[in-house]
């Protein structure tokens, strides 16, 4: 049974210090992460590189959850599929030896796309990570108002957790999700069953929950240890981001475009798997 489950924000984004970048994977919404940080011999440099290396917010998450006692580590690493959270998963998959499983219903959160504007891009489910596991869930490619995205975020962890747990049995008792601010707010607003819970995250901030003693479920059934933390980072959380930033008109969050020429494109989306509490 999982007991313990943390939620880490992407890093730093490049597109917010550069104009002039290229994105590795061809969506025009999915940059890198900027090289954050400043050059130092790092105690983890040995694993995460042979010689000096930039130290970056992704690299302060690794060595932070290389710190923990080895049983409060996480055993298995599930990622937006966006770029920027590969690259944020990836250190910790290196020092703690433990794979990254795609999900793309961790994916970045658009607001509902203008009609005639195409629809959403949807990064590829980046098998060359590891193919042995196939996304639970997938958001709209049309885009999602505040309350799709906290259905999405709720039916996500409805899911998540059983299946793991249906699948790996014990094996997996502390999991690592990494995602996006809206996405995380969400997420952490779930698992406290605290729809309205008032959270800005920052950039590569953690949050931790504990499963309360005796409660099988999911949904309300954690306690929050550690709320969107940026203590572990050299330089504190930065870029925090909340859901009262978001444009209202009219009441309605304010449609965003899509991608020209895809309207007519497939969009499988909502849970790939069932359960009966759906």
């Amino acid at each position: 049974m999982i007991e313990t489950i943390y939620i880490a924000r992407h890093g730093f984004r490049l597109n917010w210090i550069n104009t002039n970048w290229t994105s590795p994977t061809g969506l025009p919404r999915d940059p890198p992460l900027a090289a954050y940080g400043e050059v130092a011999s790092d105690p983890f440099a040995g694993i995460i590189n042979s010689c000096m290396i930039l130290r970056t917010q992704a690299q302060e998450l690794a060595a932070h959850f290389l710190a923990l006692p080895e049983e409060k580590r996480p055993t298995i690493i599930l990622s937006s599929p966006y770029y920027r959270c590969l690259q944020t998963s990836k250190p910790a998959s290196q020092v703690l030896e433990v794979p990254i499983y795609v999900e793309h219903g961790l994916s970045e959160w658009y607001s509902p796309v203008a009609p005639g504007t195409g629809l959403h891009p949807r990064p590829s489910s980046a098998a060359v990570i590891d193919p042995s596991w196939s996304s639970i869930w997938y958001p709209s490619r049309r885009g999602e108002d505040v309350e799709g995205l906290h259905e999405r975020a709720n039916g996500l962890l409805d899911l998540l957790v059983t299946e793991i747990e249906r699948r790996f049995g014990d094996k997996h008792k502390n999991i690592l999700l990494v995602s996006h601010a809206a996405t995380v707010i969400v997420l952490c607003r779930g698992l406290l069953a605290q729809p309205d819970l008032p959270l800005r995250v920052g950039c590569c901030s953690i949050s931790e929950f504990s499963r309360k003693s005796g409660d099988s479920g999911v949904l309300g059934a954690w306690e929050g240890k550690v709320l969107v933390s940026g203590s572990h980072l050299k330089e504190g959380a930065s870029r925090d981001w909340g859901l009262e930033d978001i444009q209202i008109a009219n009441g309605k969050v304010i449609s965003d475009t899509g991608v020209p020429g895809t309207d007519e494109e497939e969009d499988n989306c909502g849970p790939q798997i069932h359960r009966s509490s759906l």
